[in-house]
């Protein structure tokens, strides 16, 4: 069975510009080895992508260093050399490789059925025969080990370069769209993304639409739209990648792209959900919970939508190689300094929350703290706003108030009536007699007593 892909010639300034775009995309995915190989070799990951590197910027002297050419005499390696650097870098990125697969540890894939010092680079179909192309940790010196295209496989270079012919559709085009490239991919297949991107986007648009209004009887359906529609669109461009499938370099930052979006929308998707769940959760509050209302619910939610999407992005982050526990140590830092710099804000913040938690008072409760008196009418996450008898509002801080000794006058379930009746001296016994039995008759009367 042969597979039938694009043969191209590359052009070096293109080349050069997709080293300098891309280059981080998979540098970042090294781990820092204890012998640096000046020339990346390290790891099997990063050994292909400083070849391909090598090759769009049409240095084959140096690609040629990535392959294991010691079985060939010295005069066939300079001749030989060059043009087998090319071959492999058209297999490259002219099939479906995914250098995303490579190990990037330096002890590379141990997972494998093959040995410590293999790792299996690419597999090819070629006239129903399978073509396997490995690369070796080879010792170039004692101590001093590197990842090169192993020397059985660069002999196998030659007949794998079979498959990559132009396909009957190539044919077809004009043959400047073939041999013209951009970022060493033909520039047909930039037009033909290109042109299917909007498409996608409005289709997507369509099919969001759509599925919103077969969900409208459920409560908060159409807030999914949005990352339904990037769900659908980057689903779509990742198929299109599969018919015009740009090279290997341009392709990792492309799909990078696409997981990134992908992980995006699936956190504004559970953001949404969140704020459903907090809208419910508040209409079921009491009216007087106004704390919760306006000020926890609120920075609950936004600190938990900002999870999410924190979470998201470090999870790609991981998939892409980057140490995210170097990462989330510089947060920490930042935020310890944060913390630092705004001592009094955070100490009144974590008042205001102890407050609300505890609930010893809410808004509308007459209480009293301190040496004052007066009605609690607004409880934030600073501060809280006190009405006194004398019509003024009183702000007091929320580390001060949680700390003082709060007296709710409003929650008291009894008051102590123990009035002190004065009678004059020259009072009779029987005087004295028919005020207590009136006073009695009054106690027994009232409801509340």
């Amino acid at each position: 069975m042969r597979i039938q892909v694009t043969a191209s010639r590359k052009s070096g300034l293109p080349g050069l510009l997709a080293a300098i775009l891309l280059a981080g995309a998979v540098r970042a995915q090294t781990p820092i080895s204890e012998t640096q190989d000046p020339l990346g070799r390290n790891t099997p990951q990063e050994s292909i992508f400083q070849f391909l590197e090598a090759c769009h910027a049409r240095d084959y002297s140096k690609a040629l260093r990535y392959l294991d050419l010691r079985r060939m005499p010295q005069a066939e390696r300079a001749q030989d050399g060059p043009e087998l650097a090319r071959e492999l870098e058209d297999l490259l990125d002219d099939t479906p490789f995914d250098i995303a697969t490579l190990s990037r540890d330096p002890e590379g894939d141990q997972s494998d059925d093959l040995s410590d010092t293999l790792d299996r680079l690419a597999t090819f179909q070629v006239d129903a025969q399978t073509v396997e192309l490995r690369l070796e940790r080879v010792e170039l010196k004692p101590g001093y080990r590197v990842w090169l295209v192993s020397a059985d496989s660069v002999a196998l270079i030659p007949k794998a370069h079979q498959l990559v012919v132009e396909t009957p559709f190539e044919k077809k085009l004009p043959q400047q769209l073939v041999t013209f490239e951009i970022l060493d991919t033909p520039v047909w297949r930039w037009i033909a993304l290109v042109t299917i991107a909007p498409a996608l986007w409005i289709a997507a648009g369509f099919l969001a639409r759509a599925f919103t209004a077969v969900m409208r009887p459920v409560a908060g359906a159409s807030a999914f739209r949005g990352p339904l529609r990037i769900f659908v669109a980057a689903a779509g461009f990742r198929a299109a990648l599969q018919m015009a499938r740009p090279s290997t370099l341009p392709r990792l930052f492309i799909e990078r792209s696409l997981g990134l979006l992908f992980a995006l929308a699936a956190a504004w998707a559970a953001a949404i959900v969140v704020d459903l769940i907090a809208e419910q959760w508040r209409s079921h509050l009491d009216p007087r919970e106004q704390a919760v209302t306006y000020s926890v619910l609120p920075l609950g939610r936004q600190v938990l939508r900002l999870s999410l999407f924190l979470v998201a992005i470090l999870g790609v982050l991981s998939a892409w190689g980057y140490n995210t526990s170097t990462i989330l140590a510089g947060i920490g830092v930042g935020g310890l300094a944060v913390a630092l710099a705004a001592q009094k804000t955070i100490e009144n913040l974590f008042g205001g929350l102890s407050v609300i938690g505890d609930r010893p008072v809410l808004v509308g409760d007459v209480c009293r703290f301190g040496d004052r008196t007066g009605t609690v009418t607004h409880i934030g996450l600073r501060s809280t706003r006190i009405r006194t008898p004398d019509r003024t509002i009183i702000s007091v801080p929320n580390a001060q108030f949680s700390s003082m000794a709060l007296e709710n006058i409003s929650r008291r379930d009894k008051i102590w009536f123990h009035p002190t009746l004065n009678l004059r001296r020259d009072t009779t016994s029987e005087q004295l007699l028919r005020v207590l039995s009136s006073f009695r008759e009054i106690r027994t009367a009232h409801c509340k007593v």
